[in-house]
């Protein structure tokens, strides 16, 4: 009899949920197909992952960590920040898709995640030191400033993503812009 290795069956489902979410969004993805492209028992899915709704979360949190992973904050270069998350953001389309999804379907749930409310807190503190120092504009308050930078980020990555805009223009635009945003006065 062979051993269930359920690791790897978790991580199949999380691939198969990943596409399936990224494709179909909560209310269109079926857990049915999550389960046949991952070759896992659909009652696996809920004893490892709890409903559609869980899944989905989780889905996006541990897309999310490996945003976070691997595009590290920096407060005191910020247009370099920019740049690194457009590129990854165009690099993994999926999670753009994702993360769409989540706004429309889970609104307010984001912010909920464990990973994101305690990023969120570094980003906070570290773009208020870059303030305090005088390395980054005082002219809004780090919480504003900080909503406004991931809405141009983000939207910078959904429009190309969605035109098929020349990336290396979109690109300058979005870090020149946040060049401009945060200079200090």
């Amino acid at each position: 009899m062979a051993t269930r290795d359920s690791e790897a069956t978790k991580r199949r489902i999380l691939g198969a949920a990943t596409t399936e979410f990224a494709e179909h969004g909560l209310a269109g993805a079926r857990v049915d197909r999550i389960a046949q492209k991952a070759a896992a028992n659909k009652q696996l899915i809920y004893a490892y992952f709890g409903g559609k709704e869980e899944l989905f979360d989780h889905v996006l949190g541990t897309s999310l960590t490996l945003l976070l992973d691997t595009v590290p904050f920096t407060a005191s270069d910020l247009p370099a920040y920019a740049g690194a998350l457009f590129d990854f953001a165009v690099a993994n389309p999926q999670l753009v898709r994702l993360m769409r999804w989540h706004q429309l379907e889970r609104p307010g749930v984001l912010d909920q995640l464990p990973a994101i409310t305690s990023s969120t807190l570094r980003k906070l503190d570290a773009l208020d030191a870059a303030q305090r120092a005088g390395e980054v504009t005082r002219a809004l308050p780090a919480g504003q400033l900080l909503a406004l930078l991931l809405a141009l980020i983000h939207g910078g990555a959904e429009a190309t993503i969605d035109s098929g805009h020349e990336l290396a223009i979109q690109r300058e635009t979005l870090v020149t812009g946040v060049r401009r945003l945060v200079a200090p006065s």
